[in-house]
């Protein structure tokens, strides 16, 4: 648990610090390096879910500590942080809740089906909030649309990568 809780918050701090550095992609035209690290995090987060709600709602937590943090030690723009947090508060409490209620399917299946509905909700709100009015409306609509197919390609490498282990999920998990 520790392990991957380390990882979310590492690349939520990290996908902060280069949100806005940008790399030209085929088809989506620009896409945050922090879009390409970021994706991760929602299958650490998947990860942690086995031991029930309360610690990805603790490692969210951490991870908004270490938001404010870097905004003020290395200069990452509020309107990022901001943005961020909003959108992981939200998309991550949209996730963490679809994620208990499929406790009954293959490990694969709820990475998925809670990324459905996590990672389109994470990319419109960060992105609207940190580069309404930076963007030009089309070129927004494109980054929006570059990040969700990054995160989910780069969400579910993660979780091929290293599968959730056979271990039942505990049976706290159905009550919290």
């Amino acid at each position: 648990m520790i392990v991957s809780m380390t990882i979310y918050i590492a690349a939520v701090l990290l996908a902060n610090y280069t949100a806005t550095w940008f790399i030209p992609m085929p088809i989506f035209g620009l896409v945050s390096v922090g879009t390409l690290i970021f994706g991760v995090t929602f299958t650490q987060r998947d990860r942690v879910h086995r031991y029930g709600r309360k610690p990805v709602y603790i490692m969210i937590f951490i991870a908004a500590i270490g938001m404010v943090a870097e905004s003020l030690f290395l200069g990452v723009p509020w309107r990022i942080i901001i943005a961020s947090f909003i959108a992981i508060i939200l998309s991550e409490t949209a996730d963490t809740e679809v994620y208990h209620r499929l406790l009954h399917l293959s490990w694969f299946q709820r990475v998925t089906r809670s990324n459905i509905i996590s990672i389109p909700l994470d990319s419109l709100l960060f992105n609207l909030i940190a580069f309404a009015g930076v963007f030009a409306p089309i070129k927004l609509v494109a980054i929006i649309f570059g990040e969700i197919v990054v995160k989910f390609l780069t969400g579910s490498v993660a979780a091929l990568v290293r599968s959730e282990p056979a271990e039942p999920m505990l049976a706290a998990d159905n009550e919290s």
